[in-house]
């Protein structure tokens, strides 16, 4: 039986003039959870315990694009290169406090050369974005999609020789090859549930010779289980369809003085799919939901699917607790926003102490309207903005 977690911490904790990791933090190898570190990033993340939090979702300052009035900031390097320098730096450090099975995913945006100094020609792209995943990549991370976050309510622009800059890109990057990720939670509605008609399992898609050609160590299923599903009459996955990797999601509006927070929907996703919503207390390992079969009939067995209860997936026999999501970046708090209406703990870092503030009060403002939590299920992206 799963156990009631307290919420624990609160507040923000400014630590920028202690040097001492103990005084820091309540304990050593604990994480204060759902609470706002006060401090430059990188100092506040060496303060963090190894292995310590399920995922990181997080959208860093951009080079060269907002000065946040704080000295030696992200953002503000001679060159993008610099910048680059600056992001693996902080990468590093959240491979180390990421678990095994952890997943990042880092919402990054490029600009426009000013000079040939900040790392190419005048108004050219810089290519911030893909200078730094290229860095990742040999530091060691795995760059698992690319997402395209397509803004449909784009900033106006008056620029006449090129087109607009209507996108910007997250990466989803993780440390290992066998990592934590439920796509049942952020499954979309298929678009054709129409019963389909055939029942030939010779009609299959895609055609055979029309998959990659296989390289020693790969294996090709040729997408053999839409085929056998459409033999059986459906119109693919009973729980919808994997939402794919270019979200169509407008810009985030937001009246304070911070102009650069992003959409809860851009947080929605990558919080299901890599937060789980229960870990063991002792080992940290994610508790799953319970397989059930769903959905026979003449004769046919149903389709086993994970949406029984929460499970413990180890034998600890330890209490479960809320998945915990970082963001070194919080800004005005959208990441704990999104955490804690479905029932995640969260970890932020400001370097910004007016920004945090007006993350507590959001914070506060939701917990008082006592918005809905982890029951919520994900919605097309047409609907998913704040």
């Amino acid at each position: 039986m799963e156990q009631q977690h307290p919420t624990q911490g609160g507040g923000i904790q400014d630590t920028r003039e202690t040097d001492s990791v103990d005084a820091a933090l309540p304990h050593l190898n604990q994480l204060p959870r759902n609470t706002i570190l006060l401090g430059d990033a990188r100092d506040q993340l060496r303060r963090l315990p190894a292995n310590s939090v399920d995922c990181v979702i997080t959208s860093p300052p951009y080079f060269g694009l907002r000065d946040y009035q704080v000295d030696g900031q992200l953002g503000l390097e001679a060159d993008v290169e610099g910048w680059v320098r600056s992001m693996r730096a902080v990468c590093a450090e959240l491979a180390r406090v990421l678990k095994p099975k952890g997943a990042l995913w880092l919402n990054v945006g490029d600009g426009f050369s000013a000079d040939l100094r900040e790392g190419a020609p005048h108004k050219s792209l810089l290519l911030g974005p893909q200078r730094l995943v290229l860095g990742l990549l040999a530091d060691g991370w795995l760059v698992r999609n690319q997402v395209v976050w397509a803004k449909s309510n784009p900033m106006p622009t008056s620029v006449s020789d090129r087109l607009a800059a209507t996108y910007e890109v997250v990466y989803f990057l993780v440390r290992t090859r066998r990592y934590y990720f439920d796509l049942d939670a952020i499954r979309v509605p298929l678009r054709t549930t129409a019963v389909q008609t055939t029942t030939d399992p010779e009609r299959i898609y895609p055609p055979p010779g029309a998959g990659p050609a296989l390289r020693p160590g790969w294996a090709y299923n040729g997408n053999q289980g839409l085929s056998r599903l459409k033999a059986r009459g459906m119109a693919g996955h009973p729980l919808g369809k994997n939402p794919g990797d270019v979200w169509t999601l407008p810009t985030a509006g937001f009246k304070g003085a911070h102009f650069a927070s992003f959409p809860r929907g851009l947080v929605e996703r990558p919080l299901l799919a890599t937060c789980p919503e229960r870990v063991c207390s002792e080992c940290g390992e994610a508790w799953q939901r319970k397989l059930e079969r769903h959905g026979g009939s003449d004769g046919q067995e149903g389709r086993l699917l994970a949406v029984g209860a929460l499970q413990a997936s180890c034998r600890c026999g330890a209490e479960a607790v809320p998945g915990v999501v970082l963001d070194p970046f919080v800004g005005t708090g959208t990441t704990a926003l999104v955490a804690e209406a479905h029932g995640r703990d969260w970890v932020g870092i400001e370097l910004n102490a007016g920004y945090a503030g007006m993350a507590e009060g959001r914070l506060a403002m939701q917990r008082a309207k006592k918005e809905p939590s982890a029951d919520v299920p994900i919605v097309a992206d047409e609907q998913m903005a704040a």
